[in-house]
């Protein structure tokens, strides 16, 4: 399945009226020129780039790469560009006089008051969200995110149609089929980052972060269940199976790591 995606988002879904305009990924850059993106530091903007496509192959969440960049919606970017991909981490410190008088450093992260959480876990001291149960359901609680997915589940019941590929233009995820309608559930504990429908060619998708490193993709839904920033827990029915943006009945599944694909049978458990 070519991968596509669209030229801006405006955040949750409930707040666009108008679709977002799309262009083809071959129109942009190549999957191979995408492939590394996950591991730099920042990146110059190129003709067809999109905050969301950069987010995507980064490994990001585009809210968290809008707030890094000072950039509000529309997320508007341009050609030569250079945006940054990740929190500067310099560590400033500032002199301070002991009891002896004399003069000695202390650097800014030195614990003193409890660090405040950050947005989307870009903590490096993540900690694993917990689950709370109450006598009428069962909700994933946000803490902050987990340092490494736990344990991943099969996002549906199904016939697997599609194998992921490495090839520039290849499949890269997986493909199940089953009938309209059939339970779509979260891969693993995460946050919902992006629901929506601008990418021609997913229809109806869902993206979760899992981690700092980790994203999941559930692409064709019927009807969406959860909306950006819901926390979610594994198992967790988030969508139902549908053609949106295909010709069949099926949902497209992708895990990326750092922003690069990565094949999801090399994670999840062995079918029964």
């Amino acid at each position: 399945m070519p991968l596509l995606f669209a030229a801006a988002l405006l955040g949750g879904c409930s707040t666009r009226h108008v679709p977002a305009p799309v262009v083809e990924l071959s129109e942009a850059k190549s999957f191979k020129q995408f492939r590394d993106l996950g591991k730099q530091a920042q990146y110059k903007v190129e003709k067809g780039d999109t905050l969301f496509s950069i987010a995507w192959y980064s490994g990001n969440d585009y809210k968290d790469l809008a707030r890094i960049n000072k950039l509000s919606a529309p997320y508007a970017i341009y050609p030569g560009q250079v945006l940054m991909l990740q929190e500067s981490n310099k560590k400033q410190t500032k002199p301070v006089t002991n009891s002896s008088g004399r003069t000695s450093k202390i650097k800014a992260n030195q614990p003193v008051d409890p660090p405040k959480k950050q947005a989307y876990g870009e903590s490096k001291t993540a900690q694993k969200s917990s689950v709370r149960t109450d006598k009428q359901n069962t909700t994933a609680v946000a803490t902050d995110f987990p340092s490494q997915v736990a344990e991943w589940m099969w996002p549906a019941n199904g016939k697997v149609i599609g194998q992921f590929s490495l090839s520039e233009q290849g499949n890269k995820g997986i493909d199940i089929a089953n009938s309209p309608g059939t339970p779509i559930l979260a891969s693993a504990v995460g946050k919902v980052v992006y629901t929506g429908n601008a990418l021609r060619g997913f229809g109806n998708l869902i993206i979760i972060k899992h981690t700092d490193a980790y994203l999941s993709a559930y692409a064709h839904n019927r009807k969406i269940l959860v909306k950006e920033q819901d926390w979610v827990r594994p198992g967790q029915q988030i969508a139902e199976m549908g053609s949106s943006g295909t010709s069949q009945t099926m949902l497209h599944f992708e895990i990326r790591y750092k922003g690069k694909s990565v094949d999801p049978l090399r994670f999840l458990p062995k079918q029964p």
